[in-house]
Order: C-alpha cells, then sequence, then structure tokens
C-alpha cells in the first residue's frame, strides 16, 4: 500500500461523522463547528529522525521551530490562525539534556513567531531515536475557509515563493556541500527552518480570491494531484514558469541532480499552492507585494483529470508529461503491494 492508499483505507474506517464535523480527512485540517461563526482546524504532523531529519545536521533549535512551522502551515493553507498547539515527544533515554533544550528553545519561537501557545502533550521514551508530534489548533471565520476542493476549469494555478529550494538544501546537506557556495545558504535554510505562509494564507482567505489551496509539503506534483482530485478536475503546469533561485541549478550540478526534479517532487517547501480567477492576477500579485513574497502562475486547471507538466523543446515544441503523484511518499517501495 503507498500513502494515498493507506490514508483512503483509514477514511473508509472512519465512521459516521458527527454533526459539528464540517470537513474530515482528505484536507490540509479538519474543520469543526465552533460557533455560528467561527470554526476550529486541527492539524497534526510529525517529525522523525532519519526520515524527516538528520541529527548530524540539522541544530536542534532550528528542529523545534520547524516542528511549529510545518504544522501551523496546514492553518495557514486553509486560510486560519493557529491559536494552540499540543506536543508528543519521544527521545531515547540517554538523551542530551542540552539537546533538548535547544531543541524546546525552538519551539517556543515558533510559538512565538506564529501567535500560538504550547497548552500541552506526553513525553515518552523513545528506543529509536528522537521524534516528535505537534497537534495544531487554529481558528477561521467559517465563510473564509478556503478548501482543496474548490479548483474549476479556466482557474490559474499559483504558487508562493520558490520551489526546490528544501530538496535541494537537503541533499547538499546529505553530500557535505551546504557550505561549498554562499547562495547555497537559503536551500539549506529551507530545509533546517522553513517559514510557514500563515499571514499569507489568511490574506488570500479575506480576499476569496483563492478558490482552492494547500501547503506544499510532499512537492508539487503530489499536492496539485491531492488538489484536483478533491476538485474532480486536471491541471495542466508549464515547466518553464515554475520559480526557483539561480542557485538551483548550480546545486544540481554540484549535486549529481535534476533542479527540475526537485521543484516538481522534492517536497518540504511549505509554499502555498492555489487557484484563483484568470482576471484576479493583479490583485493576487499585490497582495503578494503587501505580504512580502513572489506569487507565481504556473499553470491552468483544466477539465478532467490528472497532473501534466509541459515542457518546450528546443525547435519550439511542446512536450506533455504525466506528474501526478510524483512527490515523496513515504511507502513509494511498497506501492506495488
Amino acid at each position: 500500500m503507498n500513502e494515498r492508499q493507506i490514508i483512503d483505507h483509514i477514511a473508509a474506517l472512519a465512521g459516521r461523522p458527527d454533526e459539528r464535523l464540517i470537513r474530515g480527512i482528505g484536507d490540509d485540517c479538519a474543520v469543526v463547528a465552533k460557533d455560528g461563526r467561527l470554526v476550529w482546524l486541527l492539524t497534526m504532523d510529525t517529525l522523525i529522525e532519519g526520515v524527516h531529519f538528520d541529527p548530524a545536521f540539522h541544530p536542534p533549535e532550528k528542529l523545534g521551530r520547524k516542528a511549529v512551522s510545518v504544522n501551523v502551515s496546514d492553518i495557514g493553507a486553509m486560510g486560519g490562525r493557529p491559536v494552540f498547539v499540543l506536543l508528543s515527544i519521544g527521545m531515547p533515554p540517554s538523551f542530551e539534556p542540552s539537546w533538548f533544550r535547544a531543541f524546546a528553545k525552538g519551539l517556543a519561537a515558533g510559538c512565538r513567531d506564529y501567535g500560538c501557545l504550547l497548552i500541552g502533550g506526553d513525553t515518552v521514551a523513545s528506543p529509536q531515536g528522537f521524534n516528535c508530534s505537534l497537534t495544531a489548533i487554529g481558528e477561521a471565520e467559517a465563510d473564509r475557509v478556503v478548501y482543496r476542493s474548490g479548483a474549476r476549469p479556466g482557474d490559474t494555478v499559483w504558487v508562493s515563493g520558490l520551489l526546490g529550494c528544501a530538496a535541494a538544501g537537503l541533499e547538499l546537506l546529505r553530500q557535505g556541500l551546504g557550505a561549498a557556495s554562499a547562495a547555497f545558504a537559503p536551500l539549506v535554510e529551507q530545509h533546517l527552518n522553513p517559514t510557514a505562509r500563515v499571514d499569507l494564507g489568511q490574506r488570500l482567505g479575506e480576499s476569496g480570491l483563492a478558490h482552492a489551496m494547500m501547503d506544499l509539503s510532499d512537492g508539487l506534483a503530489t499536492d496539485l494531484a491531492h488538489l484536483c482530485t478533491q476538485s474532480g478536475v486536471g491541471a495542466r503546469i508549464a515547466a518553464r514558469d515554475l520559480p526557483g533561485p539561480a542557485a538551483l541549478a548550480e546545486a544540481a550540478r554540484l549535486a549529481g541532480a535534476d533542479p527540475e526534479r526537485w521543484a516538481i517532487g522534492g517536497g518540504e517547501d511549505y509554499e502555498l499552492l492555489f487557484t484563483a480567477a484568470a482576471d484576479a492576477r493583479d490583485r493576487l500579485l499585490a497582495l503578494g507585494r503587501a505580504c512580502g513574497l513572489p506569487l507565481t502562475p504556473i499553470g491552468t486547471i483544466v477539465a478532467g483529470e490528472g497532473v501534466v507538466l509541459v515542457r518546450q523543446r528546443s525547435d519550439g515544441t511542446g512536450e506533455e508529461v504525466g506528474i501526478a503523484y510524483q512527490g515523496y511518499d513515504h511507502f513509494r517501495d511498497r506501492a506495488g503491494e
């Protein structure tokens, strides 16, 4: 079973929904009625040593902040405001107190940065290294929540920021190339200490311009496929329009990697992916400027299904390649079972 199949199986066993549940499994957050005007947004993410981070090069203070960022990113991706977090942490019995103190310092800094409060959790001994899970709780006005399911044929597909940076940074660190060039520092930092686009997500929700939205955690190819599946549509993406830093090509050359592969399948950029009406372009660009972030149109939502990447050949003709669900999957090696 691959990751999608596992989630689908769990969803099928979830049981009869409570009348207070507005949206359950299948979006960035579960959405639960709070009162007549507001809803709760609930999400959880886990960081596992050896899967999500390597303590050999990931400073604990930055890891603590990242633990908050990757969770509140989901809340921002639905137009919400983070309010509370719960922490479950597992550490080897012989853990180093200085490491934990640095991690906790980063966690507290992340909560301050995003305006949320740590209110509880659990601590356990772990025989397999360090791991932590955060549950984030946010809120939003019910009519301002942006779901994955609102994309419409004719919409423009947008992304915030730059793509492929976190995947590049991780590979550079793995190969000991992180300090090979000063231009690589932002790539490395994107893996070690990403910033969740909570402010942008809230503004997009308040503006009503975004029809569908989610954050980029598993890579553009997989996350856009999820959005399209939930919306019952397909998408065409232009390879030449994918935004990436100039240093990405040089990093790929040194690491023996493909920069396009990083951009569409690398994951962990935690930028926002959203769709909007074609005539919203100028308003969206202005909104991005107000947030200090570049917003880039990269393609179009179409009727049908699937995600297609369109490359331009040297002779001017186009090459179309299906890329749906080609991002990160924890269980890809088991997909044939």
